[in-house]
């Protein structure tokens, strides 16, 4: 029996998006505090998985587990360290990061759009949106590191929140004899 990927949605997908979309809503009303929560869950995440990477590699020992993995987990035990002592200067740092990649991305979208004929004109339009957004956030870092992590945040919360209300989540199902007959407009996207 075989099994293929389907949408659908249940009634705990509506009631967790409802939940998310609350929650986008209480983070759009504080930007600033949703910032913070990110920068301490980044700082917590990142000292975490430091430890569990050395531990596991101090675990494996014997058995050959490589010693880049060690020096890894120490450097990203050092950067969770680092962000949840400063967590100020790790929001500026995080912001200015944001800021470029979006500036970057923005530039490789317009150049891409003379290679890409078919779309070019939402590459153009895509990327002189992501580069002016990175433009902005690089010229008004200060503002900026108080409240774009939140927006970013909340309107990731907010996105989350209204697909599981509008499509729920991909879930693995048996394939039936009549799977290969099923309409494409019958509510159900099936992906081998």
């Amino acid at each position: 029996m075989t099994t293929t990927m389907e949408r659908r949605r249940t009634a705990l997908d509506i009631a967790v998006g409802v939940l998310l979309i609350i929650a986008a809503v209480i983070l759009l009303g504080n930007v600033v505090f949703a910032t913070l929560v990110s920068v301490l869950l980044l700082g917590w995440t990142a000292l975490v998985s430091g430890i569990v990477m050395v531990v596991g590699t101090l675990v494996r020992l014997r058995s050959g587990a490589s010693w880049t993995v060690a020096l890894g987990g120490v450097v990203l035990a050092v950067l969770g360290l680092f962000i949840l002592r400063n967590s100020a200067i790790g929001a500026l740092t995080l912001t200015l990061i944001a800021g470029s990649m979006f500036l970057t991305t923005g530039l490789v979208r317009v150049f891409a759009a003379s290679v890409v004929p078919e779309a070019r004109g939402l590459l153009i339009v895509s990327g002189l949106i992501s580069a002016g957004l990175g433009l902005w956030v690089l010229l008004n870092l200060t503002t900026a590191s108080l409240t774009l992590l939140g927006t970013l945040l909340a309107l990731q919360t907010l996105v989350e929140g209204v697909t599981l209300v509008a499509v729920g989540r991909v879930r693995p199902m048996p394939a039936g004899p009549d799977m290969g007959n099923a309409s494409p407009t019958d509510g159900s996207h099936s992906m081998a």
